[in-house]
């Protein structure tokens, strides 16, 4: 059997291209990072249960995510040791209006509210705990002022 080296090189580019991209979602996925400067989504915020004064985590997942479980087990962690911080989640495909508003475009999706309403930052992924505790807590800081 005689393989064609244009074949070869096609595979082989495949491969490497796949795996450049999961290397890239496997350093991204879960990592906390600012969230944009503008003031948009407030309205879906307010109908989802944000409440003013309140730091609070917002996790969109899915009945069929098993990394919503995971991210969910976190967050309750994070809660039950972090005084303040109140954990609320919110089925994606109930509420598509306000997936759009903030952006949402993957489950897990977690957003970090601070007592202004302002999504202050995000996670796509399973995030780390000792980062989302560090994260937290200048925002609880702020909102005892």
């Amino acid at each position: 059997m005689r393989v064609s080296m244009t074949g070869v090189v096609v595979v082989v580019a495949v491969l490497v291209a796949a795996t450049v991209v999961g290397v890239w979602r496997r350093r991204r996925d879960g990592r906390l990072r600012a969230a944009s400067a503008a003031p948009t989504g407030h309205a879906a915020l307010d109908a989802l249960g944000v409440r003013p004064g309140e730091v609070t985590l917002v996790q969109f997942s899915a009945p069929v995510c098993a990394p919503c479980r995971a991210t969910r087990r976190v967050l309750e962690q994070v809660t039950g040791e972090v005084a303040g911080v109140r954990l609320l989640e919110v089925d994606a495909e109930r509420h598509l209006d306000a997936v759009r508003a903030l952006d949402v475009w993957r489950t897990p999706t977690v957003l970090l509210v601070d007592g202004a309403g302002r999504v202050v930052r995000r996670a796509a992924g399973v995030p780390a705990r000792d980062e989302l505790t560090a994260a937290l807590r200048p925002l609880l800081a702020q909102a005892r002022r």
